[in-house]
């Protein structure tokens, strides 16, 4: 079992997810995911701007490590300074979210958010790095740290820059 310092949730205070859960609940997220995508980007961050518990979203299009194909993505927005933050942790589930390895692959990608694309430049932060975010991150979105304790995966955090549009 891994333990991070700054992770303040127990492993014994969180219900792992089953693992005939995890099946159901990937294919769930992906229709749902598709669906909040679709319409956030047709209504331009007006409609499903918002996760369950009111937390505000960015849609980020990456492209696929295998397919070269473009792929979009709900995630929780994760503001800081001028940079954008991304949380690889599917709920705390065992294996990386297939998004984690499309910005490993192509680190430029874009995140709209309000109605407003923008390309930045996607660098996973190191464990030092991490553990000085973590208490930001949580204050957007609590529920990271359960994740964290749920796994024993490393979650992943990326820094996303803004690129600079050239003349």
């Amino acid at each position: 079992m891994t333990t991070y310092d700054y992770v303040k949730t127990r492993r014994e205070d969180v219900s792992p997810i089953p693992e005939n859960r995890v099946a159901i609940a990937r294919f769930f997220l992906r229709w749902a995911t598709r669906l909040q995508v679709a319409i956030f980007r047709l209504s331009k961050g007006r409609l499903m701007n918002k996760f369950i518990g009111g937390y505000p979203i960015c849609v980020v299009t990456t492209i696929g490590a295998k397919s070269g194909k473009t792929r979009r993505i709900a995630l929780i927005d994760l503001p800081h300074n001028n940079n954008r933050l991304l949380v690889a942790s599917q709920g705390g589930m065992p294996s990386n979210p297939v998004w984690y390895h499309n910005v490993i692959a192509h680190p430029d990608i874009k995140i709209m958010v309000g109605g407003e694309d923008k390309t930045y430049r996607a660098r996973q932060v190191d464990d030092e790095r991490k553990a000085e975010l973590w208490p930001h991150l949580v204050t957007l979105y609590p529920d990271f740290d359960e994740y964290q304790a749920r796994t024993d995966r490393n979650i992943p955090v990326f820094s996303c820059e803004p690129v600079k549009s050239q003349p």
